[in-house]
């Protein structure tokens, strides 16, 4: 008993996998259109609303000109020094003297929020990294912070300032947004949308169509099924017109 009882539940699911299927494939050519809205819509949003943003890198070594690197001790203060230098980097004393120097209409907090203080792997570099809408800005802004951040590390640890490795460039293309992934995601949620909206109507409606409908909403089998014919219906119809007239 139990066993037909899952062998029942089972069939059940696989014809409700079927049904879902061709419920979608009957509404293709509305999920088709919604999945070109949505990624043309995508696409305009972020061509035309949404601000690029344009990333310049500038890098120092972290060891002056007078620094010689001669001993494993040598190598193990250097790298504790990346760490150094990546705490002084975001510090308030060398981020407001970039605020100064390049007199920038900015706080601390939201420099702060645009600076990124890296150290490659496996390498004594460190690398600047700015994001802004502006390109020549976010350039200044890069190596103002590298010679400003060589300075401030000179002054703390009482040594040369650390080596210049290279200067930051104006960039010529933006680093985000990206149009391809917003324009995809915008195709996906269209497409996601039309499935949730054709599933929701189609399970919402507790019309009975045919046979099937009878067993699934009202738990009764069905004796026998007519036909339906609509040259028959039309004949009705237009016996019933001749005889209002």
């Amino acid at each position: 008993m139990e066993n037909s009882f899952f062998e029942i539940a089972e069939e059940d699911d696989e014809i409700d996998l079927g049904e879902l299927f061709f419920v979608l494939k009957s509404h293709i050519l509305s999920i088709i259109i919604c999945l070109i809205a949505g990624a043309c819509i995508a696409l305009a949003y972020t061509m035309f609303l949404v601000q690029p943003i344009y990333t310049s890198s500038s890098m120092i070594y972290i060891f002056s000109k007078t620094t010689s690197v001669t001993s494993a001790i040598d190598l193990q203060i250097g790298s504790q020094l990346t760490v150094d230098f990546e705490i002084l980097g975001t510090s308030r004393p060398v981020l407001e003297k970039v605020i100064k120097d390049l007199d920038l209409d900015t706080k601390y907090e939201d420099l702060l929020k645009t600076v990124e203080i890296q150290n490659p792997t496996d390498s004594r570099i460190i690398k600047i990294t700015v994001n802004n809408p502006d390109p020549q800005l976010a350039c200044d802004i890069a190596n103002c912070l590298a010679d400003n951040l060589s300075a401030r590390v000179a002054e703390v640890i009482d040594t040369t300032k650390p080596s210049s490795v290279e200067e930051a460039v104006p960039a010529t293309k933006p680093t985000s947004p990206s149009k391809s992934k917003n324009t995809a995601l915008g195709g996906v949620l269209g497409m996601l949308l039309a499935i949730s909206v054709i599933l929701i109507r189609y399970y919402s409606d507790m019309s009975i169509r045919n046979e099937d409908d009878v067993r699934k909403y009202l738990g009764l089998g069905t004796l026998a099924s007519i036909p339906y014919e609509k040259s028959i219906s039309g004949e009705l119809k237009g016996k019933k017109a001749k005889k209002s007239a």
